[in-house]
């Protein structure tokens, strides 16, 4: 029998073997490709209860609590832990310049940073440049597909779903932790994220709570950003290869 690892690799490699094969659409790069509406907005309505009883109330009271130096070296501690993943992507994607910058952050952070606690680098010249599996597949061609709504995770596509299963197989740091230090790591991240929610309260409010339809305010938000960062201009992608469309021709 594999060992746990492999076998929890294994599993996550199926996973993704089903989403690519399950998932179909094209990819519009001007317009909204919702076939799971339906079933989007069920979860919508669930991850909406969960940040007015959890989220939202939990995130006041972290940005309250901690004062703001705490919070931000938090952030930077996982933002740091992430770095090694940007690198991978980067030299997925050829990007061997920002692999080489991203590389020289994270060493500069986690040796003078304190293990990436204090953001030496960007004051020194060397930002983040980010990236991920999900732009990794639109580099090497691949459309962004169905918009889905993740329980918890919130807005996606299928794209960008398959792309999250991956990064968390070639995580380096993720591989590297010994399993009684991963509580760690993911309580580093959760609060971070709770970090997050209550630096941007105000547009993530006014798009839940404030929009006549904050399912189709958030979808539009996310899609509209998402192709922002991946500089996606209107129309761009409509002759790359459709991995979803055969399994449904």
């Amino acid at each position: 029998m594999l060992p746990k690892n492999d076998r929890n690799i294994c599993f996550a490699l199926v996973s993704v073997f089903l989403l690519l094969t399950a998932c179909a659409g094209p990819d519009v790069a001007s317009g909204i490709y919702d076939p799971f509406e339906k079933e989007n907005r069920r979860t919508h309505e669930v991850n909406l209860a969960l940040d007015r009883a959890l989220l939202r109330p939990s995130s006041g009271a972290y940005g309250t609590i901690l004062p703001k130096p705490v919070r931000n070296g938090i952030g930077n501690f996982s933002s740091n832990l992430s770095m090694p993943s940007i690198v991978l992507n980067d030299l997925l994607q050829l990007q061997l310049g920002d692999a080489i910058h991203n590389t020289a952050r994270f060493l500069v952070n986690t040796t003078l940073g304190l293990g990436g606690m204090f953001d030496v680098a960007t004051k020194g010249g060397i930002a983040a440049r980010s990236s991920d599996f999900g732009e990794t597949l639109h580099v090497w061609g691949f459309k962004e597909g169905a918009f889905v709504e993740l329980p918890v995770l919130g807005p996606s596509t299928t794209r960008d779903t398959i792309g999250g299963v991956v990064n968390l197989i070639l995580d380096p740091v993720g591989q590297l932790v010994a399993s009684n230090n991963r509580g760690i790591v993911t309580a580093v991240s959760a609060a971070s994220s709770l970090g997050d929610r209550y630096q941007y309260t105000d547009t993530i409010d006014s798009i839940l709570y404030e929009s006549a339809d904050s399912y189709a305010q958030a979808r539009l938000f996310y899609l509209e950003n998402r192709r922002f960062q991946l500089g996606i201009s209107e129309g761009e992608d409509d002759d790359l290869y459709d991995i979803y469309g055969e399994t449904y021709e």
